[in-house]
């Protein structure tokens, strides 16, 4: 068995949580994100949501809306706007794919994650999603909360 070592540049810099609450994942894709320097420098400090954010195909492209990157203190004059678009960076053919889950199945694309992969660039992991019903959520819960009762029981007992 290969051992797989951890790369120090491979790093997790924000994380939906939220996303699997609220939403049934049908999907993920991998997609790169273009981003000024001031913008790759906070990063790399941790200063980045992608709670509130979504992407969206518009005009033949990818975009994250509403992704917050903090702004780099030491870029006073160049700095970037902290809520701008960013373009996502995908093949056509899986541009296609988005487009026609959004458009024709109604579905949703969430971030699910925004990390450093290996070689030190800036990836982020959607999730084509449907979005849950309050019910949904309820029964989500009351799983999870069954599951952690049933794995102190067994705990106990055991």
């Amino acid at each position: 068995m290969s051992q797989k070592k951890h790369d120090p540049n491979s790093k997790l810099i924000a994380d939906n949580r939220r996303a699997r609450y609220d939403y049934f994942i049908e999907d993920d894709l991998e997609c790169g994100v273009v981003l000024f320097g001031s913008e790759v420098k906070s990063l790399r400090e941790g200063g980045a949501n992608i709670a509130e954010s979504y992407a969206s195909v518009e005009d033949g492209e990818l975009w994250l809306i509403n992704g917050y990157i903090a702004p780099y203190l030491q870029a006073k004059t160049w700095g970037h706007d902290e809520r701008r678009k960013r373009k996502l960076l995908v093949s056509k053919k899986e541009l296609a794919k988005l487009w026609a889950a959004t458009a024709k199945q109604g579905m949703t694309l969430v971030p699910l994650r925004m990390y450093f992969n290996d070689r030190g660039r800036v990836k982020l992991k959607i999730g084509i999603a449907k979005g849950k019903k309050n019910h949904d959520k309820r029964e989500t819960s009351a799983k999870r909360d069954w599951d952690r009762q049933k794995r102190r029981l067994l705990k106990e007992n055991g």
